[in-house]
């Protein structure tokens, strides 16, 4: 990627990022945030990755809140044992723990799931929230760059080995859930399926919108492969907004500045970036429905040709092949 194609995807992704900010800015001079009800879940099992800090930390305290028993999923131990007592002591739910997962590695993911598995425990809600943004320019243990490599395919490879338990979790009235995070970035997203690893020029701008795009592409093809082979499981994304958390030590100067002064006015808090996670997880009102792309706790439009399931079965096709696993649209030749 030349210079000039580098600074236009940083401009696109600041300017997204601008129109969020602007916007939640005007609603809460107009009011700000009004936190939502959620129905409490006694019974069901939740994993969400990336569960240690930031939204991912505030997703697990709701979730443990509501009654769920919630397995953190991260890559660093020591603070997930120091989470799990911090949030075991604040919501006394006592079904609450971590496991090692470094979804920069498809190995690490392969025994999360296998020992997962070994706790012979349902699985009701998957949520794919840890992720990388901006990030230098490095490779992930498998060869992947990194925003593509952990963001996308991590949580792809992680989803895939835990369908067949999401399925049987999954029942008429009371189905399994998927929730998948992205970010506004993605309408500025490029998706370049000869170079999905950014060979030929990195952007870290474009390959952090690229992967936030990838999800989205997966999420929606995830759905109608759901659909079509049956099971009482539905995935989603969701987009939590611009939330004030430690991801933006990579991005320009000016935006971390801005963050400092304003922050408590421009960004949302953890806890409000959880909510549409939440939300995805447990809103009766989703029960049975899938493939949607949910902002501020409603459904609204992605970007147009995240719709084209013809590109949606491309990077499928194409992820399916990176992680070794089988396509279950029936390509074997993915196996």
């Amino acid at each position: 990627m030349s210079p000039l194609s580098a600074a236009r995807a940083a401009l696109r992704v600041y300017a997204a990022g601008a129109a969020v900010i602007l916007a939640q800015l005007l609603r809460r001079c107009l009011g700000g945030f009004t936190e939502p009800v959620f129905p409490r879940q006694p019974g069901r099992v939740a994993i969400v990755t990336g569960g240690t800090e930031g939204i991912g930390l505030a997703t697990s305290k709701r979730l443990a809140l509501l009654g769920m028993h919630v397995i953190i999923a991260g890559n660093d131990s020591a603070k997930g044992r120091q989470v799990v007592r911090k949030i075991k002591a604040e919501t006394g739910n006592q079904e609450v723990e971590f496991a090692y997962c470094d979804l920069a590695s498809m190995r690490s993911v392969r025994e999360f799931v296998l020992k997962f598995q070994e706790k012979k425990l349902p699985l009701h809600v998957l949520v794919n929230n840890a992720g990388v943004m901006m990030v230098p320019q490095r490779e992930t243990e498998d060869g992947f760059e990194e925003h593509f490599g952990l963001n996308y395919l991590g949580h792809f490879l992680l989803t895939n080995l835990l369908l067949d338990t999401l399925r049987r979790s999954g029942r008429p009235g009371r189905e399994a859930r998927v929730v998948t995070l992205s970010s506004a970035t993605h309408y500025v997203g490029e998706l370049d399926l000869d170079d999905l690893q950014s060979r030929n020029g990195y952007s870290p701008h474009g390959a952090y919108a690229q992967s936030k795009l990838a999800l989205v592409l997966f999420t929606y093809h995830l759905q109608a492969l759901l659909a079509a082979q049956g099971g009482h499981v539905t995935a989603n994304v969701a987009d939590p907004g611009v939330v004030n958390t430690d991801l933006y030590r990579h991005v320009f100067w000016g935006t971390r500045l801005v963050k400092k002064l304003f922050g408590r006015w421009f960004f949302k808090t953890p806890d409000e970036g959880a909510w549409t996670s939440v939300y995805a997880a447990v809103a009766p009102e989703l029960e049975g429905v899938g493939g949607r792309y949910l902002y501020n706790e409603r459904e609204t439009r992605s970007l147009a040709l995240t719709y084209d399931p013809h590109l949606q079965h491309q990077l499928w096709a194409r992820s399916c092949r990176m992680t070794g696993i089988r396509d279950r649209t029936g390509d074997t030749s993915s196996e």
